[in-house]
């Protein structure tokens, strides 16, 4: 081999050796980002999901105070996150720096924010009277684009703490769930077009005889939701604008859901229990009644990606963060010591995925 081709390989196995390294510079933790819901001073804290580590704390520039909602906290992409600052009646934007967020804006609502969702090149937010939707454009989150009234099925408006989660099932439609004890409660079917809220007021459906408190959903690629009956323990599948059918949860109060693939994964407030639950067309399937426990305290949101799980709950005047991995029989295995967030309320989780930085 003569002298200028060893030179020329030897070049090149560094040229490749450098581009391997700087491809795995590239790489971005997942994040864990929790509310603290603080009602004077709302902040976030976002964790290295894999070695629990507090990263940041970062002020929302807003007053917190929900309660009793789901996906008060939303990731987009891996790169944008959304917060409410239900005190203040506005949604606080985060952007993605690598491994640090940066705050990026403020966006106003027309009732004060419980629940948010991002979907068809927008991002929509429940509020206790009211659901938005705002345009993104060139990844950010921009101005108010529609919006229309929440009510329960009957015609009355919900009071203070109905509503509790909002969630896109397609390009034409969005689902927001109401509670109403001792009345069933609501799923409203909300309209869009071109992505927004068309402005009609939205199609109230009453949970079935019988159950109370549609809560926590998760949708399938189909278009069918997986909805919890929190107050009567039950689950229930929701397509096509009506209730298909409803099923025992095995455990009490199951409120939030997050889905990996075909699996459903509950936070059973009471119980302090995750399960497992397959949803189809026409069925609800506890696979595993208690597919983890969460000693530490009663499980609220929830949220899964990138093999792991992470579970906010309250518990002797704490809230605490535990992290799980999951494989791909939904099996979930505890992944490390407890976090304590150190407040008394924290209040939404989101997992942001390790994707990787663009060149």
């Amino acid at each position: 081999m003569s002298k200028f081709i060893r030179v020329a390989s030897a070049a090149l196995l560094l040229i490749a050796a450098g581009a391997s390294n700087a491809h795995a510079e590239t790489q971005r933790p997942t994040l864990a980002v929790v509310m603290t819901n603080d009602p004077g001073a709302n902040q976030i804290k976002v964790y290295d999901a894999k070695t629990r580590g507090l990263l940041q704390t970062l002020s929302t520039n807003g007053k917190g105070g929900a309660a009793v909602n789901a996906r008060g906290v939303k990731q987009y992409n891996g790169d944008l996150v959304a917060v409410v600052n239900n005190g203040s009646s506005t949604v606080a934007v985060f952007r993605r720096d690598g491994d640090r967020l940066k705050f990026d804006r403020l966006v106003s609502t027309t009732s004060r924010p419980v629940s948010v969702d991002f979907g068809n090149g927008h991002m929509y937010v429940a509020g206790v009277a009211s659901v938005d939707s705002f345009v993104i454009h060139d990844g950010r989150v921009e101005w108010l684009d529609g919006t229309t009234a929440l009510r329960l099925a009957g015609g009355a408006t919900p009071i203070d703490g109905s509503t509790s989660q909002v969630g896109v099932i397609d390009d034409r439609q969005l689902l927001v769930t109401l509670k109403a004890d001792p009345d069933p409660g609501t799923v409203d079917v909300v309209a869009l077009k071109d992505g927004r809220i068309t402005g009609a007021l939205p199609e109230a459906v009453p949970a079935p005889a019988g159950s109370l408190a549609p809560f926590g959903f998760a949708v399938y690629p189909d278009g069918s939701a997986l909805v919890t009956l929190a107050h009567s323990s039950q689950n229930g599948v929701f397509r096509d604008g009506a209730f298909a059918t409803v099923a025992d949860a095995s455990q009490i109060a199951n409120c939030w859901m997050t889905r990996v693939g075909k699996y459903v994964f509950t936070a059973n407030t009471a119980s302090r229990t995750l399960s497992r639950v397959v949803g189809t067309g026409s069925h609800a399937f506890v696979d595993s009644p208690i597919a983890a426990s969460v000693p530490t305290g009663n499980p609220l949101d929830l949220d899964a990606t990138d093999g792991f799980l992470a579970v906010i709950d309250h518990g002797a005047g704490q809230s605490h963060l535990s992290f799980f991995t999951y494989d791909a029989f939904g099996e979930l295995t505890a992944s490390g010591s407890v976090v304590n967030i150190g407040v008394p309320d924290a209040n939404g989780v989101a997992l942001m995925p390790s994707t990787r930085d663009k060149d």
